[in-house]
């Protein structure tokens, strides 16, 4: 596009140009772009200075190139002097810019010219499968497998009884770890208010921190633009009948219901998002009913004086009532709680919570003099669960966070990142007692660009304590078992080469550490026959993740495709996980009953001893692992003929083994002719894809995981054969997963037709296939399932 501009002549008469300014800002938000540059032909390109670009002197007339970085460039014709700076607003190149992500460098970046894996889902997805939960979202990702609230990526994370993360949630650029277990509140996650969801492949603890061990899954809020915006969309759902019949439990069909609205506006230096969200959901397990409203938002003000302030506020509330479902009943009764029906106080599994969720995230924004960025974020976050079915197991926690960065451009494109972070978090909980941590860390990152290059690497060093004891986060310096630092250094490095315009080659290791959550030390609880005992003198886990990939881009006329490549291995040492042992509640520590000591054999025949009520589950630092394999995915969106073709298509082959070679650990195996991690598999494949055409519009996923070859062998044994009668803690899994060993496949379908481009009505089908599945032992998932759906946008 070229946009011709003549400038009024002012002073005297002369054939040179003043010092001309030139304002360049987006054309949708009214923002400045910071990475603005002018070439002039025959000069180095001129930098903006936080979004002012100044042209020396020079004779007229002239022509300037505007550019910025994911910007359509505008040519302009300067003839003559002004006496104030020149506007030029620039538009989004649409199609690029949903290959831009943040989350890699704290920064806006091409997704091809970062050194790590990383798949993005769009908002579109997400509302066109009526999608209630990010934990839902995230299901649909290559390479990531959810199992019952826990995210794993490329194999990196089994079953843990909900809590501890190695994956980092990420709203707005800070964590949104729960502070009693250090798990994803998936569902008081305001997606509606999310630009898009990056989900970043490997360790990413440089920039993050703990908990970032797997990788990391970040969104980003919809900022406001100058036409306002209004989003309205209402679902209603119903569960059809499952395969096996005697799985039904209803005679009227559960169903759900979900409202959500959402608004945007800016002014001139005021702008402001509004949402709010309400669902319910009967379940289609017993018990297992929800029921949540949340309000969310942001305000946004440039400061009057300076416009390289920016500053914010960040809101989110949401109320929730839920049933929770953890044991089977037996493999005929799969949605059929445990204790269904027993009057025994605590026989039932299921557990009825009252939940509170907030969080309010002040922030600023500064572009000093220099064009150094200057980032401060914060947040409080408090939530609350009030257990209505067992007032002891009710918790809550509150966390204070706070993160400066500061960034610096030079050179053709590089940038140094470098930080400080403080996170206090406070637990007050009946369940797992009062306790308290703090976590302090600084960070530096540089990126290194030239030509086709770019060079990366970063460190971090980490404090760690919880309840004022010896430092998590002691680390001892090699070769000198004597002396240790306070801190615990975290490293990365990573590099990018542009081997054509559209191949791209990537390379990069990083280090990464999580330490115990509040949950994993203390627990002690019984849910039916299911024992949890705690474990003071856990240990933070450590590990590294490296990759080698490639990513081609190729385009049909309109219609662009990325296909990408990448061999992956991921290690860890210290590998926390839930393992089966029998437990001394007076030595509060495992008791073999094979070899007791003297303290576990005066317990043993106290006649205290009851196998029921002392066997279960500890978190444990039992594992050395290492993961390793093969990504692939293929990514599309655009036009083929009058045809809209979008895609989301990725396999990935794990090989996820055991470096535990002690007897007594692998004596735990379901399995114990294999080495493979438990609770993993080999085969990952997803899939979804769209076509548009005219006002029609079909979309069809497809998600396939292999055999979950290995478990807790406790699941499918008799707690005591010496008994005469038998104590299963999932009654029937034995010869269920003998039945059911061919892994799980799970089809989606949906329809929609579009009205004045304004209105969209959805028939959405998932489980096509009504298949039966499991995420993990014992969790039955939901049986076909129908949904009318209705998007409207003003």
């Amino acid at each position: 596009m070229r946009l011709l501009i003549l400038l009024l002549l002012f002073g005297s008469a002369t054939s040179w140009a003043q010092l001309l300014q030139i304002e360049v800002t987006d054309a949708q938000t009214n923002a400045r772009l910071e990475e603005s540059f002018a070439v002039l032909k025959g000069s180095a390109p001129i930098k903006s200075n936080n979004g002012i670009i100044t042209i020396p002197q020079r004779a007229f007339p002239f022509e300037l190139i505007i550019k910025a970085t994911f910007y359509i460039p505008d040519t302009i014709q300067v003839s003559q002097a002004q006496t104030t700076p020149l506007k030029v607003a620039l538009q989004a190149q649409v199609q690029e810019q949903k290959n831009v992500v943040v989350s890699a460098g704290k920064r806006r970046q091409a997704i091809e010219e970062i050194p790590v894996s990383m798949e993005i889902l769009r908002p579109q997805l997400i509302d066109n499968k009526g999608i209630t939960d990010l934990e839902q979202a995230v299901d649909q990702t290559p390479g990531v497998y959810t199992m019952d609230g826990q995210v794993s990526i490329r194999g990196g994370s089994g079953f843990a009884y909900g809590t501890g993360s190695r994956v980092l949630l990420l709203w707005n650029g800070m964590p949104l770890l729960s502070g009693y277990a250090g798990d994803t509140q998936w569902n008081a996650i305001p997606m509606e208010q999310a630009s898009q969801v990056e989900v970043m492949k490997g360790a990413a603890s440089v920039l993050y921190g703990s908990g970032a061990l797997n990788g990391v899954i970040a969104l980003a809020e919809k900022e406001p633009t100058l036409v306002p915006v209004t989003r309205v969309k209402v679902q209603y759902g119903l569960y059809g009948a499952p395969r096996r019949s005697s799985l039904q439990w209803w005679t009227t069909p559960p169903m759900n219901q979900q409202l959500e609205v959402f608004h945007s506006a800016l002014k001139k230096r005021f702008g402001y998002t509004l949402s709010t969200t309400g669902y319910h959901n009967d379940g289609y397990r017993i018990g297992e009913s929800e029921f949540r409203a949340r309000v969310s938002g942001t305000l946004y003000a440039k400061a009057i004086l300076d416009k390289r302030l920016k500053a914010g506020l960040g809101y989110n509330y949401q109320v929730q009532k839920t049933g929770s479902f953890l044991i089977w009943q037996s493999d005929s009764l799969g949605y059929t709680p445990s204790g269904y029906g027993d009057t025994t106080a605590g026989a039932s599994t299921v557990s009825y919570n009252f939940g509170q969720r907030l969080f309010l995230d002040p922030y600023a924004k500064f572009i000093d003099q220099h064009n150094n960025l200057h980032q401060l974020k914060t947040r409080l976050y408090w939530v609350s669960n009030e257990n209505l079915s067992n007032a002891s197991q009710s918790n809550a926690a509150t966390i204070s966070y706070a993160d400066y960065t500061f960034q610096r451009k030079f050179g053709e494109g590089s940038t140094l990142s470098a930080g400080a972070t403080a996170i206090q978090n406070v637990v007050n909980s009946q369940l797992f007692g009062n306790h308290s941590s703090q976590n302090y860390a600084a960070y530096t990152q540089l990126e290194y660009h030239k030509n086709k290059l770019d060079l990366s690497a970063g460190m971090r060093l980490e404090y760690f304590e919880m309840d004022q004891q010896k430092p998590d986060s002691q680390f001892l310096l090699p070769g000198k078992d004597s002396i240790s630092l306070p801190f615990y250094p975290v490293l990365r490095t990573g590099m990018h080469y542009a081997l054509k315009p559209f191949t791209h080659l990537r390379a990069s290791l990083g280090q990464g550490i999580r330490y115990p959550s509040v949950a994993e030390r203390f627990t002690q609880t019984s849910v039916g026959a299911l024992n949890i005992f705690p474990n003071p003198e856990l240990q933070p886990e450590m590990g590294w993740a490296g990759e080698i990939g490639i990513k081609q881009g190729f385009k049909i006329g309109n219609w662009k495709a990325m296909v990408d490549a990448a061999f992956f291995v991921n290690q860890y040492s210290n590998m926390m996980e839930f393992s089966f042992i029998y437990y001394n509640p007076i030595t509060q520590k495992p008791l073999d009953p094979l070899n007791p000591s003297a303290e576990d054999l005066q317990f043993l025949t106290s006649g205290q001893y009851n196998i029921s009520d002392w066997v279960g589950f500890q978190a444990q630092n039992a594992e050395k692992a290492r993961i390793s394999g093969l990504d692939l995915s293929f990514n599309s969106s655009g036009q083929l003929g009058k045809v809209e073709l979008i895609s989301l298509i990725g396999y990935t082959y794990m090989n996820p083994i055991s470096l535990n070679c002690n007897p007594q650990y692998t004596a735990n195996f379901s399995d114990t002719t294999t080495n493979m991690l438990k609770y993993r598999f080999k085969h990952l494949a997803k899939a979804d894809i769209e076509a548009n055409y005219q006002k029609l519009s079909f979309g069809a996923s497809l998600r396939y995981n292999s055999f979950m070859r290995n478990i807790d062998r406790v699941f499918e044994d008799d707690l005591d054969p010496s008994l005469t009668s038998e104590v299963y803690i999932l009654p029937g899994l034995k010869a269920y997963r003998q039945l059911y060993n061919r892994g799980n496949l799970v089809v989606d379908a949906r329809f929609a037709y579009t009205i004045k481009e304004q209105y969209r009505i959805s028939f959405i089908v998932n489980n096509l296939l009504n298949a039966e599945v499991t995420s993990r032992p014992g969790d039955i998932q939901a049986p076909r399932n129908f949904m009318l759906q209705i998007q409207a946008k003003f």
